[in-house]
């Protein structure tokens, strides 16, 4: 066994900018797995990783060698192409559960894996603990089975996937060091490469809500993505999509929910409606699928994509009735606008900062959540509004909450003119 004198020397061949091989990467993720390199040291690789980034190589190796550290899940006994998708984070994003039952409903098994919400943005397991009995964790066993039988299932990520990615991750996230490019995209494919899929759709967000700011970040992480997953026989494509504001009319858990089943009911918002369904096409493609965008948008207005969505959730354990009831809250501050103009800006980390605050998501990873409460926008940015018109309504579980609404319209800019927000704006594979 080499001795920590020699992961130091990696960290300063890293410092210094010069390539590490396969053998010196397989090396520094055994032992920081195994603990005989301690985390001062693994600090300051991710530190020079950060200054320094990595070549396609390194972080190619990295991530095959982070796959190895965990359970890896054989979906060979299911036919077909498996497909899978992975979002970067957001607010107001319930595509998955649109998404997922929609490229089922055409024969195609998805079997997903979904994280939890954090700060700002949401998770798709959270939305989906919103439904009475529903439940998030299966075996391995359990969850292909399930694929086999109906062809899709989305359950919680597994504590044995990638050990090395969760002590990673927590690393990174005292060190400063969460918005590595090539850590960050070493992280999410060695989860999705291990979770068996043979093509993954990837969507990368970008703007004021999104971990990546700038189109010039997004499009490094896509490519870079998209070349790991290709490298190890993954079909993958990245989608480089808006995050500038929320996504759909909603945020919060069970919000979330009832405006996805409006979408799985051909009764969405168009824009949104329209986003899902380029997607679903996309998903399609890499399953070997051509379909027209046309008939996707039947599957929706004929009730396939949404019989394929109930049959999922009894099928682990959840209520139909809950399913479909109203939100459940003490009021709903309704917040109008102070001005004629056109909404030219709805913030999306601010306004998924006051969803959290209202209880729709976490500070930290303990705090418990209130699955109904959250926000509803009757209006987008692009679009025209009149003195005193409804913009807007929060769903709130407390008193005194009139402050909310205070906060809501210090966020909110109105103008005498703004251009609606395309969700998708490149495609990358």
């Amino acid at each position: 066994m080499r001795k920590n004198h020699e992961s130091s020397r990696y960290h300063s061949e890293k410092r210094d900018g010069l390539a590490l091989n396969k053998e010196e990467i397989e090396w520094l993720i055994e032992g920081y797995v195994a603990g005989t390199v301690p985390d001062y040291q693994m600090s300051a690789f991710a530190m020079a990783v950060y200054f320094k980034g990595m070549t396609t190589e390194e972080i190619s190796h990295m991530t095959m060698k982070m796959v190895q550290t965990g359970q890896q899940f054989a979906l060979s006994a299911i036919p077909g192409i498996k497909v899978d998708k992975h979002s970067t984070g957001g607010v107001g994003d319930k595509v998955t559960l649109v998404l997922v039952p929609l490229v089922a409903s055409f024969g195609v098994p998805v079997a997903k894996m979904s994280g939890r919400g954090l700060g700002h943005t949401g998770g798709t397991i959270d939305k989906l603990e919103s439904i009475k009995g529903f439940q998030i964790e299966r075996t391995q066993e359990e969850f292909i089975q399930q694929v086999q039988e109906i062809g899709l299932s989305v359950i919680g990520q597994s504590d044995q996937l990638v050990k090395a990615d969760k002590l990673l991750y927590a690393l990174r996230d005292v060190t400063a060091t969460v918005d590595t490019i090539p850590l960050i995209a070493s992280s999410v494919m060695s989860k999705k490469i291990a979770a068996g899929a043979d093509a993954i759709l990837l969507d990368v967000t970008v703007g004021e809500g999104a971990f990546m700011k700038t189109i010039e970040e997004a499009r490094e992480l896509a490519r870079t993505m998209v070349d790991l997953g290709n490298a190890v026989g993954r079909k993958t494509i990245a989608v480089i999509t808006d995050m500038s504001q929320p996504l759909g009319t909603s945020i919060g858990n069970r919000l979330e929910i009832l405006e996805a089943l409006d979408i799985l009911k051909g009764q969405g918002r168009a824009d949104v409606t329209e986003f899902i369904c380029e997607l679903a096409q996309i998903m399609l493609k890499l399953a070997n699928v051509d379909q027209s965008i046309e008939a996707i948008h039947e599957h929706l207005s004929n009730g396939q994509a949404l019989a394929k969505f109930e049959e999922m959730v009894l099928a682990q354990g959840g209520d139909l009735e809950d399913l479909h009831r109203p939100v459940k809250v003490d009021q709903v501050l309704e917040v109008t606008a102070d001005q004629d103009g056109v909404i030219a800006a709805l913030p999306a980390m601010e306004f998924g900062l006051l969803a959290m605050r209202l209880g729709a998501g976490r500070a930290v990873k303990s705090d418990p959540l209130d699955y109904e409460t959250g926000i509803v926008f009757d209006k987008k940015v692009g679009e025209q509004v009149k003195k005193g018109e409804r913009i807007a309504r929060i769903f709130v579980n407390e008193k005194n909450s009139q402050e909310s609404v205070t906060e809501f319209k210090k966020n909110v800019k109105i103008l005498e003119g703004a251009e609606s927000v395309k969700e998708i704006i490149e495609i990358i594979s």
